[in-house]
């Protein structure tokens, strides 16, 4: 039997890999852009609309200037199909060429990323600096050519991934839909649920991840008819996960997710293990070949097929302007829950490790080398700016990761406010209400259009922390939206709540024919 075998250069796989990180960092997938167009059109909840206008928008931006959708540029996992008859041309071991693409990407002068990966997560927890180690998963399969499809997830949404192992007479669908109904919204919806079934624990979060980088086509599959049990459990958890009015960045809404992803696997008789990983409002992945004739050649996308909607377009008539620079707690008193706000003036920085460096200093009753009273902080890892800019997208963080620390920051320092993404925790609801300290929320997957907003930027303290580090940001109309009030009612909690009300009415008023 005649094979053609093929030779591929171990720097074709490095190159492909670093442009391919590139393009994911700026350019989302058609599809998505197509899908997400249709639900902001029929959108309903003004909130929602306002944040599912402020991501499509981003994405236009970052597009055109070559910037990062996120802020968070991702932890970059790889899935490589290589041929059986194909040759990798290279001393280096496979990991090595990949990782090397990926450190390519991430220090690209002309667009650097922000590399998030920390070395020894048990302890030293230190930053790797290049985003490197990738995650690579390897099948060896029949053919010539290698095919790479390359993604760079980010933790808000890799934090929400959950396993079970069920009885095997368990409805998957229910343990689904109660558990997206527990995650918040600190994975930044509206986006993608994949679901992997059978196998072993591993192989069932092997079988998600994978299947949430195929394209997204729910419309097209409701419009012809499920033809398997997987299509029919995909169509039905798309219709229970939105009927949640989770809707977007969890402000309630009629779009949670715009496709679920289901995939399956032989499995033991006496088991049923489910996976669930959530995809972002990012959304970065990218599917190219080699065949030994050079690197990947990727095409830009048509921007036409991203709407032309502009910064007035995202106004409303309530927005209420804010001087930081002049807050009183009379003032903040006055903000109402769901209320938008534009603020502008100086503002702080910090999230995860800046606050657990603030707390210990605390508690070895050492001084703070910032002083946060009446001040705003913003929960914010920008990536580092090029050329012109002040600073790189700089879209918020999920806010709850701060829960442990709030309550001894608000005690101890006299901060005014804070700004982030989703939800918060009872704890952090409670220290809120106690020293009369309001949470705010920004659009994630915005953090291009944010950044805009931001007239000046510079580091105040724990320099070493890289993105981590605090900065005092100047800004002129950062937009936010009123997320928990001083009496501690919550967004997150009313705006779904009402949006599920809402559909579960409309349903009954469609079955009796009003």
């Amino acid at each position: 039997m005649n094979r053609t075998r093929s030779t591929i250069a171990g720097e074709d796989i490095t190159k492909s890999v670093a442009d391919a990180l590139q393009y994911i960092s700026y350019y989302h997938p058609t599809d998505y852009i197509r899908y997400l167009s249709q639900a902001y059109a029929r959108e309903q909840s003004p909130a929602a609309k306002n944040a599912i206008g402020q991501i499509l928008l981003n994405s236009r931006m970052a597009a055109f200037g070559r910037r990062p959708i996120c802020q968070d540029t991702g932890l970059v996992v790889v899935f490589a199909k290589v041929g059986m008859d194909a040759c990798i041309k290279s001393a280096a071991s496979f990991a090595d060429i990949v990782n090397e693409g990926v450190r390519r990407a991430y220090l690209d002068p002309d667009n650097p990323l922000r590399p998030s990966i920390v070395a020894d997560p048990l302890a030293g927890r230190i930053n790797t600096r290049d985003n490197t180690p990738a995650v690579i998963h390897v099948d060896l399969v029949p053919g010539n050519r290698i095919e790479i499809t390359i993604a760079a997830k980010g933790g808000g949404s890799e934090n929400k991934a959950r396993f079970a192992t069920l009885n095997p007479s368990a409805s998957v669908a229910d343990w689904v839909v109660d558990t997206v109904s527990t995650l918040g919204s600190g994975w930044c919806p509206p986006g993608l649920i994949s679901v992997g079934v059978g196998g072993s624990a591993e192989k069932a979060m092997l079988l998600a991840k994978e299947a949430m980088n195929e394209p997204i086509n729910m419309s097209e599959l409701i419009a012809r008819g499920p033809s398997s049990e997987e299509e029919a459990l995909r169509v039905e958890l798309y219709e229970r996960i939105n009927a949640l009015g989770i809707g977007a960045q969890g402000l309630g809404g009629l779009t949670t997710v715009v496709d679920v992803k289901v995939a399956t696997y032989p499995t033991h008789a006496a088991s049923k293990p489910v996976a669930l990983i959530p995809q972002c409002a990012a959304n970065r992945h990218l599917k190219f070949l080699l065949d030994g004739s050079g690197p990947a050649k990727l095409e830009p996308p048509d921007i036409s097929e991203w709407p032309q909607i502009g910064s007035e377009d995202l106004r409303t008539a309530d927005v209420r302007r804010v001087n930081l620079d002049a807050l009183t707690k009379e003032e903040m008193a006055s903000w109402r829950c769901g209320e938008t706000l534009l603020l502008s003036g100086k503002m702080l920085t910090g999230r995860d490790a800046a606050h657990q460096r603030m707390v210990d200093l605390i508690d070895a009753g050492k001084p703070l080398p910032v002083n946060l009273r009446g001040r705003v902080i913003y929960y914010v890892g920008p990536v580092r700016a090029v050329r012109d800019e002040v600073v790189g997208p700089a879209g918020p963080t999920t806010s709850s990761r701060m829960d442990g620390f709030t309550e001894k920051i608000l005690a101890e320092t006299g901060l005014y406010a804070m700004v982030g993404k989703a939800e918060r925790g009872p704890a952090a609801i409670a220290s809120i209400m106690k020293h009369k300290t309001p949470y705010l929320v920004a659009v994630g997957g915005a953090a291009y259009l944010i950044s805009k907003s931001i007239k000046a930027a510079r580091i105040i303290a724990f320099e070493d922390l890289g993105m981590e580090a605090i900065y005092e940001f100047e800004v002129q109309d950062m937009p936010v939206i009123m997320a928990v009030d001083l009496e501690g009612n919550s967004i997150h909690s009313s705006g779904p709540l009402e949006w599920r009300k809402r559909m579960a009415a409309d349903d009954i008023a469609r079955s009796i024919g009003v």
